[in-house]
């Protein structure tokens, strides 16, 4: 049990250290992970409905 107290004692004086994002930060973080995700589901639809035609149009 003693370990098991030291090592949460350990997480607790790491957490302490870490510099936590601001609102803003996280904000802006999160737009552009958005807008990321947004623009590969456009590529990819792109891509799959050249490559469906070009299937199609090979398979007549």
């Amino acid at each position: 049990m003693n370990k098991a107290g030291e090592f949460l004692g350990q997480v607790r004086a790491e957490l302490e250290k870490v510099t936590w994002p601001t609102r803003k930060e996280t904000y802006g973080t999160t737009i552009v992970v958005i807008v990321l995700v947004l623009l590969v589901c456009v590529y990819l639809w792109v891509v799959d409905t050249a490559l469906s035609t070009l299937i199609r149009s090979l398979l007549k």
